[in-house]
């Protein structure tokens, strides 16, 4: 039993003119005997809390940033009227700070063998999956005096899926990617490795692609048009240690990488390229084989992604390149999201990147730190030429970095958050266009 506010004022004001008319016991158990008579009445007019039923239903999946709708139904199987307040709980980050309690608190009334609904509101602020906790209901005597309360438990999993704010590069991307395909018209055709048709010749055509033996057979001079392979093979490889958690603004490098993933995944899927993925730190963490445009690969790699967390351990930069060497067969093309931190690099990425190298087109990509270039441009306080001097310095290695990896053979892709996935699919059209896919 619990008691309402309701009853602490009548007990108050109840013992207001005993206390200055006639304070005795004789007052005081006037004035309680009967409310306290009121309180067992209202107790025992409230509908019982264990007697009732819920049940689910709803959304299971909802991308981060929008709602998601759960409903709950309440089923009243006793002989009274419900009169409840209910707390339907679930994990902090299901909503933005300061709205949980508007969100999750609902007021209802139920005649008895009858069920009525509710519908719970999340706004996810984190990726991952949100299952439902505790349902704790309240429900009141018809005089408002004293509460029944009790807890119950009605199962369901809503997966945060990633953003993907990346998707409004898409149409650009495939537009290219039509041209590349000469499935558009347009006056120079991709140049790829697999033929495509002949068409007439005009001014600034390449004279390599001149077709002779179809020439002898009309007038015109005829032309070889070609287009990117289909079919090939990409690995996209997730750096999930320790640099993966850092945050560049308000969004953790991983995020970043994830959204360049889907972006290159839908594109990738498109061109009817077959895409895996390999998330890894000291162990696989997720994988998706590798699959062609027939299967759904890019829910698969969303679905996937949602729950993917960075770990707070160093990366085993040979133990990655013997996964991808497992995973990738010989010619594909492996992207690498990960740092371009000078050290891990050095120490861990370039003694195995030959045998990366060796059997694969290498493609590393990385988050940049638009706050660096402000920092190392800035004048003013003494502070802050101590900072652009340490912001300048750290550009410099990072451009370093970035040319010992170009040395080796190694595409290399760096670029803040907001343009890390164009570029990403930016470079890879640029590969296909240029016959290495």
């Amino acid at each position: 039993m619990a008691l309402t506010g309701r009853t602490a004022l009548l007990a108050a004001l109840g013992s207001l003119p005993v206390g200055v008319l006639a304070p005795s016991w004789t007052g005081m158990l006037a004035v309680n005997a009967p409310l306290s008579l009121a309180i067992l009445c209202d107790y025992a007019l409230a509908a019982p809390v264990r007697t009732l039923r819920f049940t689910r239903s709803g959304d299971t999946t909802v991308r981060l940033g929008d709602a998601a709708e759960v409903q709950l139904t309440v089923t009243n199987a006793s002989r009274r009227r419900l009169r409840a307040k209910l707390r339907d709980a679930w994990p902090p980050s299901s909503w933005a700070s300061g709205t949980e309690r508007r969100s999750s608190r609902h007021t209802l009334t139920v005649p008895a063998g009858e069920q009525r609904r509710l519908v719970t509101v999340l706004r996810p602020t984190r990726r991952g999956d949100r299952q439902a906790e505790r349902i704790t209901v309240r429900s009141y005597g018809p005089l408002g005096l004293a509460t029944r309360q009790g807890q119950h438990r009605a199962p369901w999993t809503v997966r945060v899926l990633p953003p993907f704010t990346s998707r409004k590069h898409l149409p650009s991307r495939l537009a290219r990617l039509r041209e590349l395909d000469g499935r558009t018209s347009v006056l120079t055709r991709g140049e790829g490795t697999e033929f495509d048709s002949l068409r007439a010749y005009v001014p600034g055509d390449d004279t390599r692609s001149i077709d002779w033996r179809a020439t002898a057979r009309q007038s015109a001079v005829a032309v070889r048009t070609w287009r990117p392979e289909r079919d090939r093979h990409i690995l996209i490889v997730l750096d999930t240690g320790r640099t993966s958690a850092g945050r560049v603004g308000d969004v953790p490098r991983l995020d970043a990488s994830m959204d360049a993933t889907l972006l290159l995944t839908a594109l990738a899927m498109r061109a009817g390229d077959r895409v895996s993925l390999l998330a890894y730190d000291r162990q696989v963490r997720a994988r998706v084989q590798g699959r062609t445009a027939s299967g759904n690969v890019l829910a698969t790699v969303i679905n996937t992604l949602a729950t993917l967390e960075p770990e707070l351990i160093e990366t085993d930069a040979r133990g990655l390149s013997n996964a991808a060497l497992t995973d990738a067969p010989r010619g594909s093309l492996i992207v690498l999201l990960t740092t371009l931190e000078a050290a891990p690099i050095e120490e861990g990425l370039l003694p195995v990147l030959p045998q990366l190298t060796q059997r694969h087109t290498v493609l590393v990509a990385a988050v940049s730190d638009p706050r660096i270039e402000e920092m190392a441009n800035a004048r003013g306080a003494v502070d802050s030429v101590y900072d652009a001097a340490a912001a300048g310095q750290a550009q410099v290695d990072r451009r370093r970095t970035a040319d010992r990896l170009r040395r080796h053979g190694v595409v290399v892709v760096d670029a803040t958050p907001d343009h890390l996935a164009p570029a990403l699919a930016d470079t890879y059209l640029a590969l296909k266009a240029a016959g290495r896919l």
